[in-house]
């Protein structure tokens, strides 16, 4: 046998040599080495470019490493894109990326990048798309970046960058939006910048700017928005030439120490928005009749006197018109807005002129008069049944499909608004999706805008979904083709211009479900011509036959039959002794489920099936037996049972043992013969919770949870609370479960410090999802406690977290603002003092607040329980008597994409707790 094995060693080394020979390097060798050195620079967590150091770049297609489609003059194809958004990478840029002189796009956002720009980037000629915005970089942007004749779009917002822009800046000739905002820019701003001649978007607000306006920016003849906001121009005027700013679109000078007058901007023909509040700016509103576009005009909190023009209330699309905090003493025209306008007079001596009509409605306090954030489009009510489609694999219904109740899986994708020229979204939110889809050539129906909100800014932050169109049963999914292409029109900014909706920020990409697996390399991904690929595809096979046809010969020779293995095999176990945990054999797992009968199946996940076992002492336990397909490395399975012993509290599911022999992997849990919540919670179930059982049932969950935040060693984040993973024993005591997707806590960091979250993938359950995990990948303790939050609003409700493309949070949460909460509490659960009942509703609502530094601790939401606990009344606290203890093959129907398991979760395939992940968990 070992001549075998060695003829078909020098088989396989003459093989490789012969492909190294046909395939040669076909990537700029001094490319190559650059990429080595980015990678060596930077930290990552994710192990997303572990291919970084296996084959070629452009043959092996690296992890977001785009290349030409054709080789140069040189013989080699040159790598033209770098796509790294959101990847959780941190450390520092690499000098050595001046040497990918072909790159055209150059993309870090939304890492934790640290350091500086590397001066070595000017050197990238023909780079046209600079980004860098959302990191930690910091110190003063190099001169040398001024040599990047080609460049299109530099965004390097959202840093810590310092100091005096570059005077070497002016030659970027083709430069069309500068985006430098929020970072800490000081001195001057170089009138150099003026010589831009294409330059569209100026948006320097949120620095630390001083000086005079530059009344040379009004030689900027292209530009379309004007974005200074909170600097400190102190004893500076707006430039009167600011008006000659012929194809402004939107100008925004808030709160930097302006002075003098409002300048005209009536010949401005397409201006839609006006932002000059918080200045001293003085005299009074010019009267001249602005663009018919103008959407807003904020004047507020300055001191301007005499009249408000009569020509504000002949403005077609007008919005909002805010004079708060001024002078004014009149109206002329008479007081007539538009009944669409919000309009704010307060702290104006016009307000004490009773004889003008209506004028108290606009004059209330500004506590009185400041509006509730604009809310999301209310989810459409469909008919269609949730058991139709599987949402635990991120399917769902495709609310504006022309089909009704089409089951598909969406991509999602985060999206800002940076810059927009309007104040009220929802009059322009079918436009929106029209320019939207057109520009991804998709139908408008194909676009759901799941969530929006404003943001500081203003900035408009959405939530998109993209669903394939239906063709037939089989077009649930987009191919991969056209998820690439999708995502090449966003990150290559290959949407047309457009000054009203104004800059956008792709913030992620996110492709879940049967995405998953997706590697998108981009439009111009490709690398090696037909020629190549021919010789290396005939190399190989030639290869694989002349070493398949030795070896079998040989072994016809040489080796005797051997019977086929199995799954099962002798036992390699590693010796590990745990206290308090056993470890069972094959055969005892076998005899306690009657050879895994399917009588004794109560449940089924991704990991695989579970089962009701008896063992030998008599005592009954629930049996996780993992498939085939979900098995684990020996050593990451050993080590999440070593984690999973150290999880000892009333209200968590304890583990009682393990098998790992024969090729299986199994969990032994302690058996909860009630179920879990959401079968209690089911409008099918036999029995029922009453208020003062649910309210203990919360109670407990958070209590297990707060173990893990606080006295797990190591901490635990969960990262799938849901109902089906809140299991109740014989006494109805809650108990957590299902630690399959959860993440160690942070540990502390070389500087002594305790980093708040750690960066991963976005895993869990739709419904339960925190929107900010899932925009940010930045997982914390409050993701759990958005989580639970809506265990808790389903504890109120009866209802499922998503269900006729209604969602929980969003439901409970208007009829709480409308003073309706009542109407959607489960009448299920009978009697309830309303007190309690409010007391919990705003708690469940903190809880799934969308910012997460507005929700409470798990350790305020326990003592919140447990003070509305204190107030309950005396009265009946044991089920009602409808209420029946069962085992888990007896467990009332519950939905399709709830599990009628004992405690395993159906959502997300796999237990990754530790697979190659636990060990090596750094924080970034």
């Amino acid at each position: 046998m070992w001549r075998v094995r060695v003829l078909a060693c020098v088989l396989a080394v003459l093989c490789s040599y012969f492909l190294l020979l046909v395939v040669a390097q076909v990537t700029d060798p001094s490319e190559v080495k650059a990429l080595q050195a980015v990678k060596s620079r930077l930290n990552d967590p994710q192990n997303n470019l572990r291919n970084w150091n296996k084959g070629d770049p452009c043959i092996s297609n690296w992890t977001k490493v785009i290349c030409s489609n054709k080789t140069g003059t040189d013989g080699y194809f040159h790598v033209i894109e770098l796509q790294l958004m959101d990847m959780s990478l941190s450390g520092n840029l690499a000098p050595e990326l001046g040497q990918l002189t072909h790159l055209w796009i150059l993309d870090f956002m939304w890492n934790e990048l640290t350091g500086t720009i590397p001066r070595e980037i000017g050197n990238i000629q023909n780079l046209t798309l600079l980004l860098l915005n959302g990191n930690k970089l910091s110190g003063s942007l190099p001169e040398e970046l001024g040599y990047l004749s080609k460049l299109n779009r530099f965004q390097v917002d959202q840093n810590q960058f310092s100091g005096q822009l570059p005077k070497s800046f002016a030659n970027l000739v083709c430069l069309k939006h500068l985006h430098f905002n929020n970072n800490s820019f000081s001195g001057q701003i170089p009138t150099e910048l003026s010589k831009l001649p294409v330059l569209l978007h100026l948006l320097l607000d949120n620095n630390n700017f001083s000086g005079k306006l530059p009344p040379e920016l009004s030689n900027l003849t292209e530009l379309r928005i004007l974005q200074l906001d909170n600097n400190n121009f102190s004893g500076s005027e707006i430039p009167a030439t600011y008006g000659n700013l012929s194809r402004l679109a939107k100008i925004s000078l808030r709160n930097c120490s302006l002075q003098g007058a409002v300048p005209d901007l009536s010949g401005i023909a397409n201006l839609s928005y006006i932002d000059l509040s918080w200045n001293h700016l003085v005299g009074p509103i010019p009267s001249q009749k602005l663009s018919h576009n103008v959407t807003t005009i904020d004047l507020s909190y300055n001191h301007l006197n005499g009249s408000i023009p009569a020509s504000f209330w002949d403005l077609p699309s007008l919005q909002k018109l805010d004079l708060w905090n001024n002078s004014l003493s009149a109206v002329l025209g008479g007081l007539r807005p538009q009944p669409n306008v919000t309009l704010r007079l307060g702290n104006n001596p016009i307000c004490k002129n009773a004889s003008i009509q209506s004028i108290g409605q606009f004059c209330r306090s500004e506590a009185e008069q400041n509006e509730l954030p604009e809310k999301s489009k209310d989810p459409t009510e469909t008919s269609c049944p949730i058991q139709s489609c599987p949402l635990d694999n991120f399917f769902e219904y495709a609310p504006d499909s022309s089909v009704q109740c089409f089951c598909a899986a969406p991509i999602r994708i985060g999206y800002r608004l940076k810059s927009p020229s309007f104040s009220y979204f929802r009059p322009y939110y079918n436009e929106f999706k029209v320019y939207l889809t057109s520009s991804l050539e998709l139908n408008v129906s194909q676009l759901s805008i799941d969530s929006f909100f404003w943001e500081e800014g203003p900035r408009l932050q959405m939530y998109l979904k993209l669903f394939p169109v239906f063709r037939d049963s089989h077009s649930s999914t987009f191919n991969k083709s056209e998820v690439q292409r999708i995502r090449a029109v966003f990150t290559s900014w290959k949407f047309p211009r457009t000054d009203f909706f104004g800059p956008y920020e792709l913030l992620n990409f996110t492709l879940l479900g049967p995405y998953s697996d997706d590697v998108v390399t981009g439009a111009h991904s490709s690398g090696i011509s037909k020629g190549i690929l021919a010789a290396i595809v005939l190399g190989a096979i030639a290869c694989i036959v002349t070493i398949s046809a030795i070896v079998s010969f040989l072994t016809m020779r040489h080796v005797k039959y051997q019977q086929t293995p199995s799954r099962r095999r002798s036992s390699l176990t590693i010796s590990m002794k745990i206290d308090g945990v056993k470890a069972f054999t094959f055969k005892e797992m076998a005899l306690a489920t009657g050879n895994f009968d399917s009588s004794t199946q109560v449940g089924r996940g991704g990991y695989g099936k579970v089962y009701k076992g008896i063992l030998t002492d008599k005592s009954i336990v629930a049996i996780k037996r993992a498939e085939e397909g979900s098995l684990q490395g020996q050593k990451e399975f050993l080590t999440e049972i070593e984690l999973l012993s150290r999880l000892h509290h009333r209200n968590l599911v304890s583990l009682i043992g393990y098998c790992d022999e024969e090729e299986e992997q199994m969990l032994v849990y302690e058996f909860m013969p009630n179920g879990t919540l959401r079968d209690w919670l089911s409008a099918k179930a036999k029995g029922v919770l009453n208020f003062s059982m649910r309210l203990r049932v919360a109670l407990g969950s958070a209590k297990g949870i707060l173990y893990l935040h606080t006295e797990a060693d190591p901490p635990i984040f969960h990262r799938d609370i849901k109902a089906s993973n809140i299991l109740l024993d014989s006494n109805f005591i809650a108990k957590v479960a299902d630690f399959g997707l959860s993440r160690l806590a942070p540990i502390l960091d070389a500087e002594g410090t305790v980093p708040e979250y750690v960066s991963t993938v976005v895993k869990g359950t739709p419904g339960y999802l925190d929107p900010e995990y899932f925009l940010t990948h930045k997982l914390t303790d409050k993701s759990d406690v958005y989580s639970l939050g809506v265990v808790f609003l389903e504890l109120l409700t009866g209802m499922h977290p998503i269900s006729h493309g209604k969602n929980i949070v969003r439901e409970v949460l208007t009829a709480h603002q409308s003073g309706t909460v009542f109407s959607v509490i489960d009448c299920k659960m009978g009697s309830y003092p309303s007190e309690c009942v409010n007391k919990f509703v705003a708690l469940a609502l903190s809880c799934c607040h969308d910012k997460t530094e507005s929700r409470p601790s798990m350790l305020e939401v326990v003592r919140e329980l447990e003070n509305i606990l204190k107030i309950l009344p005396e009265s009946d606290t044991v089920i009602s008597e409808s209420t029946s203890t069962y085992s888990g093959s007896s467990a009332p129907p519950s939905s399709s994409f709830m599990t009628r398991n004992s405690f395993v979760s159906s959502s997300i395939s796999g237990s990754d707790l530790v697979s190659g992940v636990v060990p090596t968990i750094s924080p970034r």
